[in-house]
């Protein structure tokens, strides 16, 4: 393997502030930002719009949004032919 032609990879908070939740794992990600965790460590922190604390698929919160009807066109279509 090659030295010096692969980035860092370091531990790294990242943070879902619609769900005030983080979590630290591993990455090569990068910030300017930073926060101390509840080791007592700091680490850089990268902000994220959707983690699996907010996301409605993993929260069950999951819903089926249909506005042009397109559902209904597909029921009303192949229910004849049953």
């Amino acid at each position: 393997m090659k030295r010096d032609i692969h980035p860092a990879y370091r531990p790294v908070v990242f943070r879902d502030r619609s769900a005030d939740f983080a979590f630290l794992t591993r990455s090569t990600a990068t910030s300017g930002q930073t926060i101390e965790w509840t080791d007592g460590n700091t680490y850089p922190v990268i902000d994220v719009e959707i983690s699996s604390a907010s996301h409605p698929f993993w929260t069950g919160r999951q819903r089926l949004i249909d506005s042009a009807g397109r559902v209904e066109k597909f029921r009303a279509k192949y229910a004849r032919n049953r």
